[in-house]
């Protein structure tokens, strides 16, 4: 099929499993889905449609806004959407990086394997929930004042080393070395300040998770090598955010550009869109009040880290170094980043802004980590708590097809709402430890029911699109054993 309707749009296949809305109307330039005929049907259940097409009309918008297979409706611009945008000319949009900035996923390796852990399933999930600060207000690690916090968010991952809570060779695999050259926690508000202060190691609630999985699947011998994967092993993924920090950045500069830059956006199709233009003073502090949330994004997910690195060392009686729990990648999907990309033939610096979208680079650009720059950068894929999670690397059609973007986990079909109407917190719960051997253990069971492996997209079919335009390629694939959520 050559063309399709869905909701009142005509999408045109340009190829398999690219699907382009034609730019017309207010739209600067056309939309693109990258997805195959059945995550497309289900990428038209909500205003995915609307939303992706709402974005082409932000200020310098490039070559075409898009969507990701994994797909799903936002606030303004779509869960799944990239928009590269030219920054001269162009604009910053809060809105299409997300309230929750720099969420993000990390991998940590083991060398333990599944027969070391098995049978030790449910002390491990209680002692990683018992130790793990989860939902909405209930601490974080560490809980501490304005000027630290303040330190957190200039200076990333360096505070966390001289804290003792990271290792240098924590911030070598990590996306950025965990710190942003840009931030300035001047810009960032007292009330966010505030708001962060009781949440630095803290997975919040909703999606997030920290799960402990064995890899199941290896697919490329060599690049699994290189990452340090194997058949059978114990890894650690991670997925959390800024917390309410982040979603205050994002909140308050939303609200000031809308009053600053009335006109220029007065003709953008949704508040939640708000756009500031580049180079403009209010710009400039959105970028470095993004980069001080993406640093505080980055120390959570390794205070979790350290937290869940002394959990093992009780249960297995080993210390972390022995066991071999070395951070393999973290990466960011919600995140506005200067980058130079070849724009009609000529390099172009632009604000590539992903918003539930994953950096997907391949060999040789000198942003990916010295440890991964020849076999390409790491990309984590998380599905659902009852299927599982792939570790890919950046493919070499990233670059020319999404600005080297790809999907960021499996996407949401179905609504929380719906879910908790269409499934029982222990029904889930009791089903995947009794079938599938899966421990899981929340802070508050509407959130199990509200996460069900039912209320998610194949992860399969979304890899399987990721591969097939070359956006990144399959290294390897885990299921869960132990899951925790807020």
């Amino acid at each position: 099929m050559t063309t399709r309707e869905i909701n009142g749009y005509q999408l045109h296949r340009v190829r398999e499993h690219v699907w382009e809305i034609p730019q017309e109307g207010e739209m600067r330039v056309p939309a693109r889905l990258l997805a195959s005929e059945a995550l497309l049907d289900q990428i038209g259940d909500d205003n995915t449609l609307d939303q992706i097409t709402n974005a082409t009309q932000l200020p310098g918008i490039t070559t075409h806004a898009l969507c990701m297979p994994d797909g799903h409706q936002g606030y303004g611009f779509p869960v799944g959407g990239v928009g590269a945008i030219d920054a001269e000319e162009g604009c910053l949009s809060p809105g299409a990086v997300g309230f929750d900035i720099n969420c993000g996923v990390r991998l940590i390796r083991t060398n333990l394997t599944y027969d070391d852990l098995r049978g030790r399933e449910e002390e491990l999930v209680n002692a990683l929930f018992a130790n793990t600060p989860t939902g909405i207000g209930h601490g974080g690690v560490v809980e501490t004042d304005i000027e630290t916090v303040t330190e957190v968010l200039d200076r990333g991952l360096d505070w966390a080393v001289d804290e003792g809570y990271a290792t240098r060779d924590d911030m070598r695999h990590c996306e950025d070395a965990g710190r942003r050259p840009n931030a300035d926690s001047d810009f960032v508000s007292a009330d966010a300040k505030n708001r962060g202060k009781n949440q630095i190691g803290s997975l919040g609630s909703g999606n997030h998770f920290l799960e402990v999985q064995r890899v199941s699947e290896i697919f490329d011998d060599d690049v699994a090598d290189a990452y340090g994967l194997q058949a059978d092993q114990v890894v650690i993924m991670i997925h959390c955010g800024s917390r309410g920090l982040g979603h205050q950045v994002c909140k308050d500069y939303v609200n000031r550009i809308s009053e600053e830059h009335a006109e220029f956006n007065a003709d953008l199709p949704a508040d939640n869109l708000a756009a500031a233009p580049a180079g403009s003073q209010v710009a400039e502090a959105y970028y470095g009040a993004m980069g001080a949330a993406i640093n505080f994004a980055w120390v959570n997910r390794q205070l979790l880290t350290h937290q869940t690195r002394q959990v093992f060392e009780r249960v297995f009686g080993r210390s972390w170094e022995d066991m071999g729990m070395e951070l393999l990648y973290d990466i960011a999907h919600n995140i506005a980043k200067k980058e130079v990309h070849e724009v009609d033939g000529e390099e172009q610096e632009l604000y590539v802004h992903r918003k539930g979208a994953t950096r997907a680079f391949p060999t040789g650009r000198e942003e990916v980590p010295q440890a991964y720059r020849d076999v390409g950068q790491p990309v984590l894929l998380p599905g659902s708590m009852g299927t599982g999670s792939y570790v890919l690397r950046g493919g070499d059609g990233s670059l020319s097809e999404s600005f080297g973007s790809t999907a960021h986990g499996a996407g949401r079909i179905m609504s929380r709402t719906q879910a908790t109407r269409e499934y029982g917190a222990s029904d889930v719960q009791t089903d995947l430890r009794d079938h599938q051997q899966i421990y899981i253990k929340a802070e508050d069971g509407e959130t199990i029911a509200e996460e069900a492996p039912g209320v998610y997209k194949d992860i399969d079919d979304v890899v399987a699109v990721s591969e097939d335009l070359d956006l990144a390629d399959p290294v390897a694939r885990t299921v869960p054993v132990c899951n925790i959520k807020g």
